[in-house]
């Protein structure tokens, strides 16, 4: 099951309750896509000073607005107190004025004019009035410690992160798999927002998950995991696509649960990741040989072909997320997975003789053996995209939790990568596990992957897959194709430096 992702595009809501003016005003901008279009959906009069600042045109379309609109009007929000605003008083010039403006705008910003089929069925989501752009873009760089490296780079892109591929509601959208959205995305961009303190983003993009993930049987919720596929389902309808689950996206929503708890101190969230804890160990969990308990990918009837037998994916183990979740849950034996996610990345890294982990292995249970997946399965044990989320999650309980098997292997495990670098200044996007180079492409997400790594045990090196090979792709808020959801959360999470999460967050007090 490849979580690397899906969307679509949904209906934005939003708390309502904004005067006639403004309703109008929202029925000709929506005309535009992009910015606009997102700038206000929620309804918020104050989310009109934000729309696409750097935007000239659409700075003077708000003067306007101010001159001929508020002005004389006076202040929508105290409308919503004293209902007394006369209505549409202007709303001819403005359709006047507008129409020319925002036909500009999309010619030279590169936006359609036209809007986008927005799904029938997508569900509203109420949150509170975020606040403006500029105003958040001073609150993510604030959030991040002054020591961190490419700390503006990092607000900026998380900023454009959310103007570009999260809906007005909540939905992240991978433009690059038929506009469907997955568990992982949102999983990601929840622990993102914990990252750079974005609270509002967080429960939106949680809300919409819980709203619209839930796993169903007979029409009621099966448990409290999330199917890790939405879109448009063959007969156009939009919804859950696919019911099973996938781990990774589930315990990086658990982990960004317990930290925004922490974060925000709202204990209600860590209340929600206890609920998870429960259902994630009883059904993504199995037990082998001499008691050992493994980490699936997902549901057993997926991952356990035969009795003897289990599929499992390096990418998915997260010991650092293990030792959190035996923090908040005592009734588990977290730090169990700890050690089987360590025996999981030593044992089968032996199946390349250059020491590569592989996006699938399968075990055998009665001898405790790794082996390559049948050539029959329609998933691979190759070097790849999913493999390169080892770095990162290992690098991870090394910063965190200075495991001395997460450096031993970082160091050991990305000697050949090194070697290639040193030889070629550059690295293949998939590699088998012979070492041999299978396309000619690069991927920005294995660079930012690798630098993660890189950066705890050969800074060096980090230091020159960052300069050569990561800023280069960075423009303007993104990282090479504006439609890549996969490499704009690779290369953000990569970049970020561990020590951006609070100590005081990675434990109970």
């Amino acid at each position: 099951m490849n979580v690397a992702n899906e969307e679509a595009e949904g209906q934005g809501a939003g708390s309502r309750g904004d005067c006639d003016e403004i309703t109008g005003l929202k029925l000709i901008l929506n005309l535009s896509e992009g910015t606009i279009n997102k700038a206000i959906a929620t309804g918020n009069y104050t989310k009109l000073s934000s729309i696409h600042h750097d935007a000239w045109i659409i700075s003077k379309l708000y003067l306007f607005i101010q001159e001929y609109f508020v002005s004389p009007l006076g202040n929508c929000r105290q409308h919503l107190v004293n209902q007394t605003v006369p209505r549409m008083r202007h709303l001819p010039q403005l359709i006047a004025i507008a129409f020319p403006i925002i036909g500009l705008y999309a010619c030279f910003s590169g936006y359609s004019a036209t809007k986008r089929q927005i799904p029938e069925t997508q569900p509203q989501v109420h949150i509170n009035q975020p606040l403006s752009d500029s105003d958040k873009s001073a609150l993510f760089l604030a959030a991040l410690p002054t020591n961190i490296k490419n700390r503006q780079l990092l607000a900026e892109s998380w900023q454009s992160y959310r103007r570009r591929f999260i809906q007005s509601d909540g939905r992240v959208i991978d433009f690059e798999a038929s506009d469907r959205s997955t568990s992982e995305g949102q999983a990601y961009a929840m622990l993102r927002a914990v990252f750079i303190n974005d609270a509002d983003t967080f429960a939106l993009t949680l809300n919409w998950s819980e709203n619209n993930l839930q796993r169903q049987q007979n029409g009621q919720r099966k448990d409290s995991l999330w199917a890790w596929k939405w879109g448009r389902n063959s007969e156009g309808k939009w919804g859950s696509i696919d019911g099973n689950f996938a781990s990774d996206g589930d315990i990086d929503a658990i982990t960004a649960l317990i930290l925004a708890s922490r974060r925000w101190e709202r204990p209600e969230y860590l209340e929600l990741a206890k609920t998870k804890l429960r259902d994630l160990w009883n059904l993504s969990t199995a037990v082998g040989t001499g008691g050992k308990r493994y980490l699936l990918p997902g549901p057993a009837s997926a991952f356990i072909p035969n009795s003897s037998t289990l599929y499992l994916n390096p990418s998915y183990l997260s010991p650092y997320a293990f030792r959190l979740f035996a923090q908040v849950d005592k009734e588990r034996n977290w730090l169990s997975l700890v050690n089987t996610s360590y025996e999981i990345l030593e044992q089968s890294t032996q199946l390349s003789p250059v020491g590569l982990p592989s996006d699938w292995v399968a075990l055998d249970i009665p001898t405790g053996k790794f082996t390559a997946l049948p050539s029959s399965s329609p998933l691979s044990t190759l070097y790849s995209f999913d493999a390169y989320r080892v770095w990162w999650r290992i690098s991870l309980d090394a910063a965190w939790f200075n495991e001395p098997k997460a450096k031993r292997y970082l160091r050991s495990s990305t000697k050949y990568l090194e070697k290639l670098w040193r030889e070629q200044s550059r690295l293949p996007a998939r590699i088998n596990l012979q070492g041999k180079s299978l396309v000619d492409y690069e991927a920005t997400s294995q660079y930012a992957m690798l630098y993660a790594a890189w950066r705890i045990v050969n800074p060096k090196l980090g230091e020159q897959v960052l300069v050569k090979k990561i800023l280069p792709q960075y423009q303007n808020g993104i990282w090479g194709d504006h439609s890549a959801y996969y490499t704009q959360n690779l290369a953000w999470l990569g970049l970020i430096s561990p020590d951006a999460m609070p100590q005081q967050l990675l434990k109970t007090k």
